[in-house]
Formats: structure tokens, sequence, C-alpha cells
């Protein structure tokens, strides 16, 4: 029955998670961050990999670059030379000292000049004393293994890490950028969309790759069709229509229509800072002179930061709307 049920998700390819399904394989295939890819490239071509951290934001491709370079380096041996944890092991100290250091000490027949490959996934996530106890193992077999970290900050890395290792930054994606492998995955699986859909996919990814493929995923599974409606209604972020109307509001002086279509928002359940962060989104693309973007911009981010301290109130978000408001009628009577 268990083999009968796998077969059958395997024979309809939506069943696999498609962030797993189109996971690139070499390190030329990763989409954006061009400098950081190409230096990779070069490692994967030479051979000779030196300690690395890759920073960036989350769904940037840092964990299918390591998973990449290393398949490219090691070919076959990949599964005897390479031991991977993420924030889902036990990370402690007991595992640095045990389970790192017996890999590391482990025998491995390697093609010349090659090395072992221990991958730390989601590595700003170890204690500071895991981190400590990992300095001294990275030195001392310095020559038969090499330690790759993924992290988002690499600030949370300790200084004596940070100053071992090799440091790749990773950027958020350009909607171009994500649009290409959009296109790749929806001709691929013969995805039904519209234009609009795969616009909206990639507003609510914000650069993030994996969001917007599983977005992409979760709608089409959902409703067999992407468009922009069905895409919002699956995401559940406020919709970029709504904000846009309440900005024009503002802009035009039309302060109650502009809170009453807060309210509406306020009201679908949609939490303040969804609301601002989209908010922000909109104002910086929206078509207004630049010394009122300036304060519209200004005012959304201390709105930003007195909500992430915890008060996210309604009150809050009128507030914002009303210094938006004096901005506005400060900047016709200049």
């Amino acid at each position: 029955m268990a083999s009968s049920s796998a077969s059958l998700s395997s024979s309809h390819g939506y069943e696999i998670p498609w962030v797993e399904k189109f996971r690139p394989t070499k390190v030329a295939d990763i989409v954006g961050n061009e400098d950081a890819v190409s230096r990779l490239q070069v490692i994967a071509h030479d051979g000779n990999m030196p300690n690395l951290i890759l920073a960036g934001p989350p769904g940037t491709g840092k964990t299918t670059s390591i998973l990449a370079l290393a398949h490219e380096l090691l070919g076959p041996n990949y599964k005897e030379g390479v031991l991977e944890l993420n924030a889902s092991d036990d990370r402690g100290i007991d595992v640095v000292r045990n389970k790192i250091k017996m890999f590391a000490q482990k025998k491995v027949t390697l093609p010349p000049g090659r090395h072992k490959v221990i991958i730390l996934d989601e590595a700003d996530s170890m204690t500071s004393g895991a981190q400590q106890a990992l300095r001294r193992t990275m030195e001392i077999y310095s020559n038969s293994t090499r330690f790759a970290l993924a992290c988002n900050t690499s600030a949370k890395i300790i200084e004596p890490i940070q100053s071992r290792c090799a440091l790749v930054r990773f950027s958020r994606l350009s909607d171009q950028e994500i649009l290409g492998r959009l296109m790749v995955v929806v001709d691929a699986e013969k995805v039904a969309y519209v234009p609009e859909g795969l616009e909206a996919i990639i507003f609510t990814a914000d650069g993030d790759m994996r969001q917007a493929l599983n977005n992409l995923q979760a709608t089409y599974t959902g409703f067999r069709f992407v468009n922009q409606e069905n895409v919002f209604k699956v995401c559940d972020q406020p919709h970029p229509l709504h904000v846009k109307n309440m900005v024009r509001n503002v802009v035009e002086g039309k302060f109650d229509d502009a809170c009453s279509g807060l309210k509406q928002l306020y009201d679908l359940g949609y939490s303040p800072t969804d609301i601002i962060t989209t908010l922000f989104r909109i104002i910086k693309n929206y078509d207004m002179a630049e010394y009122l973007k300036l304060e519209f911009m200004k005012e959304t981010g201390f709105a930003h930061m007195r909500i992430c301290e915890g008060v996210g109130s309604y009150l809050q978000l009128c507030g914002l709307l009303s210094k938006l408001s004096i901005a506005c009628i400060t900047a016709k009577a200049a």
C-alpha cells in the first residue's frame, strides 16, 4: 500500500514540492547573484575550496549553491564526503565535539586535491559555545576538511570564524530573474496562467525565489489557474490595489476614504506589519513628487519602528495616514 501511494504521488508532478523538483544541481544554473555565482564557479573549476560563509536573505540560493558546489567538487563521492547539518538538527557544543569532529577525522578516499565538506545551514542559529568549539576544529582538520556556513546575517557568526572564512554575499533576486525562472516552471508543468497572475506572485515573493515557487505551486494546486485574484487568496497578503487606492485617497486629500479603506483591511484580519510592509512597497513605486515620496517613506519607517516595538494598534495606522495627509497639505501649500 505504501509503495502504491508513493508511486501515485510521483506520477503527479505537482505532488513533489517544485522548490525541490527544480532545484539547480550545477552552480552555473543558479539564478541571480552573478558575482557570487561566478566566484563559486571558479572554486568548482579549480577544486581548491576555502572555508566559506554564504550570507543573504532567505530564498536567494545559498543552500542550493553549497549543495551544487559540493556535488561538482566531489561527484560520485558526495555521499561519503559531505556532512550536512541544519537548524532542525541538534547543533549544540556536544555535536561539534562529537559528530563534526568524528566526520573530520574519518578517512574518505576522494579525488586528489579535494576535501571533505561540512555544510552548516542556518549557522547564525548555532549557540555561541558551539561556534567557539568549531573554531579550533576548523584549524586542526584544515588539511582534509572544509566548512561551508550559510546564514541570513553574517554578524551573528563570531569574529574568529568570520576571519577563517571567505565571505560570499547574496542579495534578493530581481523581479526579472524570478520571472525567468517562473516561466521555466510554468512551461515544464503546463500551468494555466495570465501575466497579471505571475506579476502578483513576484509581488508577494519580494525577491525570494523559494516563496515565489511555493506560491505558484499552491495557487495552481488549489485553483488550477494562476491569476491575480487566486494568488492573493492563497498568499493572503493585503491586496496591493486596496493599498494603492488608500495612498491615492491620501494624496487627493480624501482622508475619510483612506481611513475607511484601512479599516476594511484591518477588519479582514491583516496584521499591522503586513499592511505597513505592503504600504511601503506601494509608496516606493507610486508616481508622486519626490519630496512627497521621501516624506511618505520617512513617516512609514517611523510607524513601522513603533509597530515592531509592539505598538501595533489600528490607532497607529490611522496616525500614519494623518501624518501622510499633513505632508500632502504642506506640499500643496508650498
